[in-house]
């Protein structure tokens, strides 16, 4: 018998001896005063047995054996799922091992074999929580997290959104740094998939927000002094969605506790699926939103959107890109990062000389011109050389006539075509420098 056990027996025992009434060996044990009797009957028939429940000793039918429990402690201790959390892993057993477990029943094997979960609850300084907008589409949030997701010593940034309103992950890219090249593929997702919001609320990092728009003095400000857009704040304004600044992390609470949660699951997920690269984690996690989603998302106050469809005369790729100013000259070339581009002319008429042209560069198309809401495509071309003519003894001085092959009489005619190989390395160089480089 159980100490509980003994001392209910003692009590009874008093009772059934008379030197306690019903009501005091019911204040006792805590217990009613119909409970008592029933208990001083069942003693007084069957004797101190009857106090032993009938279950005591019995294994359940629905225990887990010894040997599954050994399998549960092994497979913790694998390679494969040791840095999965105990909720992460109880969902992983029943998917990669056909092992149904309570969490409970999980957790009671796990510590008594002295595993600890790599995430454990902690307190949390009280503050004010946020209330979720009402409806979807109202505010995203955006961020990038540096964390070693392939198990390795180095870093990668994961690029993310989440809806404000639902918790819903709406985009995701993993890239080599924090970048603009993983913003505008983050936004392309969301726009493709779901449609253009109406804000997105990110931090102060120079993507977003130009660092010298705090520099400006409230004098400059009165006399409408502006600083100019990021390539994503142009991009934003053109497709009609508010950036808002944070000041804090924890003003963007939502994003920061999703890469809490992606940094404890993601890398666990990445080995079991063999992925080591970015490209091949990029392809995984277009399939991981939607099990993520219909994990952890909730549903909004308001069951319509604020989404809004994009045009379908709007190309986004000629929106989600860097746009340079830049001058065309007469044989309609410009320079850019140092190389230089050759419009194409189909159909059209060609562009003025001397005109300001958009110029759209993306790891996408490449570099594009745009001028007049009409888009061009472009060719690498070297500029053709000067002659220089051999030095002789000085003569008298006669007027100089340019060569047909001097620059400023070049035509069409005399532009170099650069072939794939020759301009492919050159180009991709450049779209990287653009694109992939970290930002102070």
């Amino acid at each position: 018998m159980t100490q509980k056990q003994l001392n209910r027996y003692k009590v009874i025992s008093s009772l059934i001896d008379g030197k306690l009434s019903i009501s005091e060996a019911a204040m006792s044990l805590g217990l009613s005063e119909r409970q008592i009797k029933r208990l001083k009957k069942g003693v007084m028939e069957q004797g101190p047995a009857f106090l032993i429940h009938k279950n005591t000793g019995r294994k359940p039918q629905h225990a887990l054996t010894d040997e599954l429990k050994s399998k549960i402690i092994l497979l913790k201790q694998s390679d494969k799922y040791k840095n999965a959390n105990f909720k992460h892993f109880m969902e992983l057993l029943e998917v990669h091992e056909e092992i149904a477990i309570s969490y409970s029943c999980l957790h009671t094997i796990l510590t008594k074999a002295g595993i600890n979960s790599p995430k454990k609850r902690r307190r949390f300084k009280p503050h004010r929580r946020r209330k979720r907008r009402p409806q979807e589409g109202l505010l995203i949030q955006m961020d990038a997290t540096p964390f070693e997701w392939f198990g390795t010593n180095e870093k990668f940034a994961l690029h993310g959104a989440i809806d404000d309103a639902t918790g819903k992950i709406v985009g995701l890219y993993l890239a080599k740094n924090e970048c603009l090249q993983g913003y505008f593929e983050v936004t392309w997702q969301i726009v493709n998939k779901h449609g253009i919001p109406a804000s997105i609320y990110a931090d102060r990092h120079s993507i977003f927000l130009s660092q010298n728009a705090s520099r400006l003095t409230i004098e400059e400000q009165l006399q409408g002094k502006v600083v100019n857009d990021t390539q994503f704040g142009r991009a934003m304004k053109e497709l009609g969605i508010t950036l808002i600044p944070a000041r804090s992390p924890q003003a963007k609470g939502r994003v920061e506790r999703l890469w809490e949660t992606l940094q404890s699951r993601l890398p666990v997920e990445f080995k079991i699926a063999g992925i080591t690269t970015i490209d091949e984690a990029n392809e995984f996690l277009s399939q991981y939103i939607e099990k993520f989603n219909s994990q952890f998302a909730v549903k909004a106050l308001e069951p319509e959107t604020a989404y809004r469809a994009l045009d379908q005369n709007i190309d986004i790729g000629h929106i989600l890109c860097v746009k340079q100013k830049r001058t065309i000259d007469n044989g309609g070339v410009f320079s850019f990062y140092n190389r230089h581009f050759k419009v194409i002319y189909k159909e059209t008429n060609p562009i003025p000389p001397r005109t300001k042209i958009d110029v759209l560069i993306s790891p996408v198309f490449g570099v594009k011109v745009q001028y007049k809401n009409t888009v061009f495509e472009t060719i690498p071309y070297v500029k053709p050389q000067k002659t220089q003519k051999p030095k002789t003894e000085a003569t008298e001085r006669k007027p100089y006539i340019p060569p047909d092959t001097h620059y400023f009489k070049y035509g069409h005619n005399l532009v170099k075509r650069l072939t794939y190989e020759d301009s492919d390395r050159d180009i991709l160089k450049m779209l990287e420098e653009i694109f992939l480089r970290k930002y102070a």
